[in-house]
């Protein structure tokens, strides 16, 4: 019917608008799905890219390490689930690796901090990823060199029956590793949140001879190591990756093998991309909790840290140039002997009104003593009762005062002259004194 239809449009119409049809009716997405084979190879499988990939890939991939883990701080949770889906699969046992996309150097970077540097010395073993011609193939020095580290690329636009997808599919087919990110671009907001999920993904793992292990990840921070509109990744940043637990998907194909409850490939499609969108979605919120509890960790540690520095700087201060150390002294003194017997009266009490299962237990008073000889708790109290800034600034005045009379009175004993040159002064002034004759 198609045919019949093609020719008599062709029969009352031009040729140009022959043309415009006959593409339009060929588009990869009009196309039904065809079965994809192992021998589906591009310019990428040649003996002359195999060997760049051999050299190009591990030193990459180690480089992004080091950077990631020298430069940068990564906090993996859940690390060993991908390492194990990669050595310890089956045997031609095909492997997809699923995450969110938050800037353009996710991959490698994150890819690379999750393995370690010795499984990244065997190129043919690492992860084949996609990307599009409009970014990474745009004159020939770019696309030698993202073929040169197993970049395959796929055309914005043209839907999931194109050539770069069924190379991808073929690289599955063949037993190997692809990374995927099923939002199909970066995060429009900073990797807030996770975009839904691209119909792409299920192609990939329903159409597979075999079906993949699915391996979710989730990051977060990235887009403080590269953000928008930069070209040079920053260092110093924190980046927390939560791997999740293989995606099963055993159902979908029990219900597919069904012939009373035969689904139709497209909604399959849909199905096992909600259900992998849904993971990330689970994974995200994780990843997040985690994250906010690192950096509150990070600040209380940092106040620590702060409170014992400026304890330390308390104690190297000379209060007696500001005339208050003795009063400093005896109110430390003070602050120092009083709580031991406050906390002595309350032990007494508390030990009889408890039970005696109660008092065997030493912990809270072990707290309580060591609460009081923290080195907070030591700060005088005389200072902490006297922040009034005009008094503050009295004694930074008589400290000022006494320091510059102390360096007067230093200066008048160096000019003072010593008793040699008094000596020698009064031997000099009586030579010159005139000898008046008493006879």
């Amino acid at each position: 019917m198609y045919v019949s239809i093609l020719l008599s449009y062709l029969c009352i119409s031009n040729c140009q608008k022959a043309t415009c049809l006959f593409e339009l009716w060929t588009r990869p997405q009009f196309l039904t799905w065809t079965p994809v084979g192992k021998e589906v190879n591009g310019v990428e499988d040649s003996v002359i890219f195999r060997s760049l990939q051999a050299l190009a890939v591990p030193l990459i991939g180690n480089v992004c390490h080091v950077f990631m883990h020298g430069l940068n701080s990564v906090q993996i949770y859940g690390a060993e689930k991908l390492q194990q889906a990669l050595q310890e699969r089956p045997k031609d046992k095909p492997l997809l690796t699923v995450s969110n996309h938050v800037a353009a150097m996710d991959d490698p970077f994150v890819i690379a901090s999750l393995l370690p540097p010795s499984v990244m010395l065997e190129a043919q073993k690492l992860r084949w990823t996609l990307c599009a011609t409009d970014r990474c193939f745009t004159n020939p020095v770019l696309s030698t060199f993202f073929r040169s580290v197993k970049v395959l690329p796929v055309n914005r636009g043209e839907g999931i029956y194109q050539k770069g997808m069924d190379m991808a599919l073929s690289k599955l087919n063949n037993g190997g590793w692809v990374h995927i990110f099923p939002e199909g671009s970066r995060s429009r907001d900073g990797g807030k949140t996770i975009a839904p999920a691209k119909r792409g993904v299920g192609r990939l793992i329903m159409d597979a001879d075999s079906l993949p292990v699915v391996v979710p990840f989730v990051h977060t921070g990235m887009q403080d190591i590269m953000p928008v509109g930069k070209r040079i990744p920053r260092t110093g940043q924190r980046v927390t990756v939560v791997v999740g637990d293989p995606i099963n998907f055993d159902d979908l194909m029990a219900e597919n093998s069904n012939d009373s409850q035969h689904i139709s490939r497209g909604d399959l499609y849909d199905k096992v991309t909600e259900r992998i969108g849904q993971r990330l979605q689970q994974l995200k919120v994780e990843v997040d909790r985690l994250a906010a509890e690192q950096k509150a960790e990070l600040q209380n540690r940092h106040t620590d840290n702060t409170v014992n520095d400026g304890y330390k700087v308390w104690q190297q201060v000379d209060w007696e140039s500001f005339g208050i150390g003795n009063m400093l002294s005896s109110a430390e003194h003070s602050s120092a002997q009083e709580p031991p017997k406050q906390i002595q009266h309350e032990v007494l009490l508390a030990e009889q009104s408890v039970s005696p299962a109660k008092q065997a237990e030493p912990e809270p008073r072990l707290e309580e003593e060591q609460s009081v000889f923290s080195p907070i708790s030591r700060v005088p109290h005389w200072f902490s009762r006297h922040m009034d800034a005009s008094e503050l600034m009295g004694f930074a005045a008589r400290g000022l005062v006494r320091n510059g009379r102390s360096m007067q009175e230093g200066y008048r004993q160096f000019q003072e002259p010593s008793a040699f040159n008094a000596w020698w002064e009064a031997q000099t002034s009586s030579a010159m004194m005139p000898r008046w004759s008493t006879a």
